[in-house]
């Protein structure tokens, strides 16, 4: 009777594993196909083509700089907060959690509808210091409006992430072990913490900037030219071209993924090693 429930679970399991498998890869293969047939035959134009479009290289390297930004900024708010809280404030932990899955029950639209408000009411006095700071976050070549509103918009997946991964440590014995073997802070956090908390930072960080790298509604709202914004903009009369872009996009965000396990792991072991 157990064989046959263990026989059954792992038919289950295939089957789960097939269907999303499915759902995934089956019509990732036919955009791909797509994008590799060209009036009957196989060409590579849509691709090589990207390189010259008008506005590619410009977007691009403005979503990826937006995405690292994003990241880093993040990581800078959250790390320290998250620790302090665990070790020294946990009657706070409730209201930082409230507060950082808010953004999730906030539409897009009204985040930015907010945003525009704010941009009217400044305007109304064109030579306030706010108006003027107002104008230098909107900076078309590298907007950090934008980069801030993604840092809101990525609060509660780099939180989850985060949170998850500090659960899973015993936080107040390593810190309390580095502190008595003399280690200041900043030592505890970045040799002692972050090493253990690998895992939960390469997630936050991998959805993070699969979210910059994936976001449309904000940045055309508030009139900027992203790479999500460049694909929906040249897919009207290049449907290839914009399903081309779409897949390097998906592909940028795998190798992100790739090289921070590699580095990752590479880390861990010779930590391990040195101890």
């Amino acid at each position: 009777m157990a064989e046959q429930l263990t026989a059954g679970t792992r038919a289950g399991r295939g089957l789960a594993w097939a269907g999303f498998a499915a759902y995934f890869l089956v019509p990732l293969a036919a955009s791909i196909y797509f994008t590799f047939s060209l009036n009957g035959r196989v060409s590579v134009t849509p691709y090589t083509g990207l390189f010259s479009a008008d506005g590619f290289a410009q977007s691009l390297q403005m979503s990826v700089g937006m995405g690292l930004l994003t990241v880093a900024i993040l990581l800078a708010l959250l790390l320290p907060a998250m620790i302090a809280i665990q070790l020294s404030l946990p009657r706070l932990r409730g209201l930082v959690e409230t507060l950082c899955t808010l953004p999730l029950v906030i539409p897009p639209i009204s985040f930015v509808a907010g945003i525009i408000a704010l941009q009217n009411k400044l305007a109304d006095d064109p030579y306030s210091s706010l108006f003027q700071f107002m104008n230098r976050l909107q900076q078309p070549g590298f907007p950090l409006l934008l980069v801030f509103s993604y840092v809101i918009l990525a609060l509660p997946f780099a939180y989850r992430a985060l949170d998850a991964g500090l659960r899973m440590l015993a936080l107040r014995t390593l810190v309390d072990a580095a502190r008595g073997l003399g280690a200041s802070w900043p030592t505890v956090l970045i040799r002692v913490i972050m090493p253990n908390l690998r895992t939960g930072i390469l997630n936050a960080t991998i959805l993070t900037f699969a979210l910059v790298l994936g976001e449309f509604t904000v940045a055309n709202l508030l009139g900027f030219t992203p790479f999500p914004v460049w694909i929906v903009n040249s897919g009207g009369g290049h449907g290839q071209q914009s399903t081309a872009a779409s897949i390097l996009s998906l592909l940028l965000t795998w190798g992100a993924l790739l090289i921070l396990s590699v580095v990752g792991d590479r880390r861990s072991k010779a930590a391990r090693s040195a101890s």
